[in-house]
């Protein structure tokens, strides 16, 4: 058995959702192969072979792949699928993006959003919203997965003494074409790599009072921002900062809950947090269900009192 993991990447460097996704596959096959397809990304193929646990990388290089249009790395991992018995992708809005399209061109099923490994074809992932956890079985026979990385342990970044083979390009589709991309600048962490994360909801009750009353606490923990979908659709904060089922799935160190009620869609995208701080004033409000620690109190006092105290 052999698996194939896709590179996220930024041409230079190995993202950490590959990290995680490289240790879903070693629980899958013995032997793991990773494809690196970009645009001048030697240096992304290079970290990828450093990776403990992968005994090859595949680079792709045309100008094609530059932008990750998924017609053209669809394509790519398609040429490159036969042999493999595992296809793997993080489940980061690029791989759910791809992962659909090979599954489709393969006539196979999609394993969506695994969190353990139990066999090579026997898979736990979270349905309703993460309230219940289901165990499927793939009888397919190639695996085509997307990875929930924050099920699965980052694998090395150093140790691993991969060969890298240069591949074939596929030539592009001409289906879609990159036009151009707004990236906001922003000191904080990214908000999935994040260690600590602080979240406001909607009882802030405006964008200068979520900037006024988070951003000292953030500052003070060296946090990435994050918000409750109420709060990103009230437009108290950017629509990247959505943390839940609908936005991003985090498990940081720290999740720092100010003024969420913790609806379900919320909880199922930071319950896997390693430690969960709660400040809310409704003593019923399901965030406290989850909660490590709870403080019932008014966010507008709590949290100055605390930014004080760091």
């Amino acid at each position: 058995m052999r698996a194939l993991v896709i590179a996220d990447h930024d041409h230079q460097t190995i993202k950490g959702s590959t990290l995680n996704t490289v240790t879903a596959a070693l629980a899958c096959a013995p032997e793991v192969h990773v494809l690196v397809a970009g645009h001048h990304a030697s240096a992304a193929a290079a970290a990828a072979a450093h990776i403990k646990g992968v005994t090859k990388v595949l680079h792709a290089d045309a100008a094609g792949l530059a932008h990750g249009l998924a017609e053209n790395l669809a394509a790519q991992v398609l040429a490159l699928a036969d042999g493999y018995t595992h296809i793997l992708f993080p489940a980061t809005a690029g791989g759910k993006n791809v992962a659909p399209r090979v599954a489709a061109k393969l006539d196979v099923g999609q394993v969506s959003d695994i969190t353990r490994v139990d066999s090579p074809d026997t898979f736990e992932r979270p349905i309703y919203a993460g309230n219940a956890m289901a165990t499927v079985q793939a009888t397919d026979a190639v695996k085509v997965i997307t990875v929930r990385t924050t099920g699965f342990d980052a694998a090395a970044q150093q140790g691993g003494a991969a060969a890298v083979d240069v591949v074939a390009a596929v030539n592009e589709s001409g289906k879609s074409q990159y036009v151009g991309s707004e990236i906001a600048k922003n000191d904080r962490p990214e908000l999935t790599a994040a260690k600590i994360i602080v979240s406001g909801g909607r009882a802030l009750g405006s964008s200068e009072k979520f900037d006024e009353v988070m951003t000292p606490l953030a500052d003070k923990l060296g946090a990435a921002m994050g918000a409750s979908r109420a709060a990103v659709d009230a437009g108290y904060a950017p629509n990247d900062w959505q943390v839940g089922q609908t936005g991003k799935i985090v498990a940081p160190q720290l999740y720092v809950a100010c003024g969420i009620s913790g609806a379900i869609q919320h909880l199922a995208g930071m319950k896997d947090s390693k430690v969960i701080v709660a400040i809310n004033k409704d003593p019923e409000a399901p965030i406290f269900s989850v909660a490590d620690y709870g403080l019932e109190a008014d966010l507008f006092a709590a949290v100055p009192e605390l930014v004080s105290q760091l």
